[in-house]
């Protein structure tokens, strides 16, 4: 019985495969070794405020720089002119992942471009 010989082409698919599961499962250990226990850390990223139809939205960037899962994060901005809060929307995210980035909007019946200042904050969220 004749072996068969493998070509150039099969060892080079298998040195890329062995290559890339050996560097999953280094960045996979490594991962899971330095991961501390840190809580989510929220951050926040104001859009340019648009008009549409009859209100205006803002786009908000909402970060969790922190290193456990984050759910239904509830968040709050205000719309503040001279000190005084003018107006005051919320919404909630279902899920935010460790070092994840989600987008949401609110809604305002002022134009939030009139105000002296917009401000973002979580008011809660809950642990997985």
């Amino acid at each position: 019985m004749k072996k068969l010989q493998k070509n150039w082409l099969e060892w080079v698919t298998f040195a890329v495969g062995f290559i890339l599961v050996v560097s999953t499962l280094i960045y996979l250990i490594y991962d899971a070794t330095t991961v501390t226990e840190a809580p989510p850390q929220i951050e926040f990223q104001l859009g340019t405020p648009q008009s549409q139809s009859q209100q205006f939205i803002v786009p908000v960037s909402v970060k969790n720089t922190g290193n456990q899962t984050a759910e239904n994060v509830q968040i709050e901005v205000v719309l503040e002119r001279g000190g005084k809060e003018q107006e005051r929307g919320e919404f909630q995210i279902a899920f935010l992942p460790r070092r994840a980035t989600r987008e949401g909007w609110v809604t305002f019946q002022t134009d939030p471009r009139s105000a002296s200042r917009i401000k973002a904050r979580a008011l809660g969220f809950e642990k997985p």
